[in-house]
């Protein structure tokens, strides 16, 4: 499996638009997750952090890490990929950050795979 944690900066003004990307993930939950399978994605989460007078993203998941599939509909793709280029400052390098150590129980390893 592949754990990753990046942290993104969203550009300054874009905070309501980063509030309606939510509501559109929360209200097209079943396509979100349909997507998530096709990547094979287990998991994944955002959480958003206000800091300093700017705001930032952190995008976590457990992936697969073997390829994903293709997925047929990229409708939802390229909506996500539309609001990173509006949202997400380029000027900041994303950072990732090192997964030290992953603590999963052993049930839920089997369950995912």
């Amino acid at each position: 499996m592949r754990v990753e944690l990046t942290k993104y900066r969203v550009k300054p003004g874009k905070s309501e638009r980063v509030d309606e990307w939510f509501k559109y993930m929360h209200d097209h939950m079943d396509d979100v997750l349909m997507n998530l399978e096709g990547e094979k994605m287990y998991v994944e989460t955002i959480f958003r952090e206000k800091f300093d007078n700017r705001e930032y993203l952190y995008w976590y998941s457990v992936q697969d890490d073997q390829n994903p599939e293709q997925i047929e509909d990229a409708y939802l793709d390229d909506n996500h990929l539309e609001f990173m280029d509006e949202c997400i400052d380029k000027t900041f390098r994303p950072d990732d950050m090192e997964a030290e150590v992953m603590m999963m129980p052993e049930k839920v390893s089997k369950v995912i795979k």
